[in-house]
This record gives structure tokens, sequence and C-alpha cells, in this order.
């Protein structure tokens, strides 16, 4: 794979998200960004984030108010997309070393 110069900043991005203090335990964010191990009650909402972004509705975010806050969702949806960015981000450059 090809050194990629923006490695550094964006993994110091990933840790300040996924492991700084928040709201919710960075356990919590960092299953968001695996799309792995949340919560029942999380695992539609993030499947969406991570596969059909566009989809997500207030109403997603409204079953969830009981049991989190505003700024619980916000960093569970923020960790959630930063996961798939990820995820895409590895597929892409994969893709680039392949051609």
């Amino acid at each position: 794979m090809a050194a990629d110069p923006h490695a550094d900043l964006r993994d110091r991005a990933y840790a300040s998200v996924l492991d700084g203090p928040g709201q919710t335990e960075p356990a919590l964010r960092r299953a968001a960004a695996d799309g792995a191990e949340v919560p029942a009650e999380l695992q539609s909402l993030v499947h969406k984030i991570r596969h059909h972004a566009y989809k997500v509705t207030d109403d997603d975010l409204a079953r969830l108010k009981s049991t989190y806050d505003d700024d619980q969702l916000f960093e569970i949806v923020v960790s959630a997309a930063l996961g798939a960015s990820r995820t895409r981000l590895a597929a892409g450059l994969a893709a680039l070393d392949q051609a």
C-alpha cells in the first residue's frame, strides 16, 4: 500500500472521536464505529448509518430518545459514520493498490 500522508491526522481524529471524553462510553463509540456488538436498540440505527445513511430519519432517532439524550445520539451517529468512512477508505485504497 502506498504511503498515506494523511494517515496520522486521520488516526488522531479517530482516536479523539472514539476514545476521547464524551457522554457515551468509548466502548460504545468503538462498537458503533465497528458496526458490531452495539446494544440491541441501536443495531438498526448503526446498520442504517453504515450502509444507507441517506435513509436515516428523525423517527429513527426519536425511537431512541427514551434511552439516549441528544449528545449521546450525536456521538453514536458520528462514530458509526466515522467507522463507515474508514471501511470505505480502506476498500478504496486497496482497490488503488490492485490497479
